[in-house]
């Protein structure tokens, strides 16, 4: 495509973000690290991270990361801005392989190079912006009766997720908590998309907060905002990290991309190869980013072989509880415990047998007969 000075701009603002918030996710974890070895770490409950300056220093790098992605909305597509958020696990990985001494292994590279590839296939093949001289102008495509229905369908939809499917299986499925953070997201970004370019052409001399539109959209923001960060909460505080960021990557990606097709119409003037071109880069990115993820849930689970050893398997009795000994006979086989033991089950490996051991078992049956013998004729 032709990059014209705003989708350079917008382009740079949004490698540029993707730089600050990867980045912010080292420098805070070496806070909380700090924070952690000196008092009560943040995982524990603690607050003491909040005395510590390099954690602070995080923060600030995330807060310009969003203010940089916020202001990119303003100059490029959102079809290019969002899908290069992956760009950023990229930034943190690669900063924790040298930082943090989390070391990538080679799925952690494809990843890498997949995350790439496919942002270089977003950003060639993305489509000409059309020019915005006004909120009205923004305003008006708002009204137009495709993004009216797609408005409705998200609205409904998220009414109906948050009041009657959320509380009866928000905890069992991720996809409830994820479809409300996304659905919402997606209308986020256009009310962002909005407010950024008020705020540009208000700089620029025309002011745009004159308008009650500019307020509308505002409107907008604060309340998706609002909705998408306490579900992405429970999403977090219910389900595996490792599960949530990609799923929920690909969920508001998606949908930014439709209401961004719907209402702004970026795709009018596109050709075939353009659309296959960024279809394609797009989903590579998710392939890039789910290998990501992945390999960070392989360095949690133990190797096959390994055993996952409780200290409550061992300290059960001392506390008061009854163990349940699950006992493997010299076959392998287990003998059934008593049902009536509960609370902490104790497995114990099988005994291996030697020539060593039969001898020692030899000799103490041996001795254990000659006591009783003796006793025998003792009594008698």
């Amino acid at each position: 495509m032709g990059f014209s000075a705003d989708n350079v701009r917008g382009l740079v603002l949004a490698l540029s973000s993707s730089a600050f918030i990867g980045t912010s996710f080292i420098i805070k974890k070496k806070g909380l690290m700090r924070a952690g070895a000196s008092g009560v770490g943040a995982g524990s409950g603690g607050y003491s991270y909040l005395k510590e300056p390099m954690w602070w220093a995080g923060m600030i790098t995330m807060i310009a990361g969003e203010v940089a992605n916020f202001v990119a909305y303003a100059y490029a597509p959102a079809v290019l801005v969002t899908p290069l958020g992956a760009l950023s696990i990229i930034v943190s990985e690669i900063l924790a392989h040298f930082v943090l001494k989390e070391r990538l292994n080679m799925f952690g590279v494809i990843g890498i190079v997949l995350c790439v590839i496919g942002s270089v296939g977003v950003v060639v093949h993305a489509p000409q912006e059309r020019t915005i001289n006004s909120v009205k102008q923004l305003w008006h495509l708002a009204l137009q009766p495709g993004f009216i229905i797609y408005f409705c369908i998200v609205v409904v939809a998220v009414v109906i997720l948050i009041f009657q499917v959320a509380p009866r299986y928000g905890k069992e499925s991720l996809l409830v908590y994820i479809a409300v953070c996304s659905l919402a997201g997606s209308l986020t970004v256009m009310g962002v998309k909005a407010v950024g370019i008020a705020l540009k052409l208000s700089f620029g001399g025309k002011n745009q907060f004159k308008y009650y539109q500019t307020w509308m959209f505002l409107l907008l923001v604060i309340g998706c905002v609002l909705v998408q960060l306490n579900y992405l909460n429970k999403a977090l505080d219910t389900f595996n990290i490792n599960v949530v960021s990609p799923v929920y990557y690909v969920g508001f990606t998606c949908l930014t991309i439709v209401a961004s097709m719907i209402m702004l119409k970026d795709w009018d003037h596109a050709t075939s190869s353009q659309i296959i071109g960024a279809i394609t880069g797009f989903i590579t990115i998710l392939c890039g980013t789910f290998l990501l993820h992945r390999i960070k849930d392989m360095a949690k689970t133990p190797l096959l072989g390994t055993p996952c050893r409780s200290p409550e398997a061992t300290t059960g009795s001392a506390r008061g509880s009854r163990t349940t000994d699950v006992n493997t006979s010299d076959s392998g086989s287990f003998r059934t415990p008593d049902v009536n033991n509960d609370y902490v089950v104790s497995v114990r490996a099988p005994e291996i047998h030697t020539d060593k051991t039969e001898d020692v078992r030899t000799s103490e049956s041996n001795s254990t007969n000659a006591r009783v013998s003796i006793s025998s004729k003792e009594d008698v």
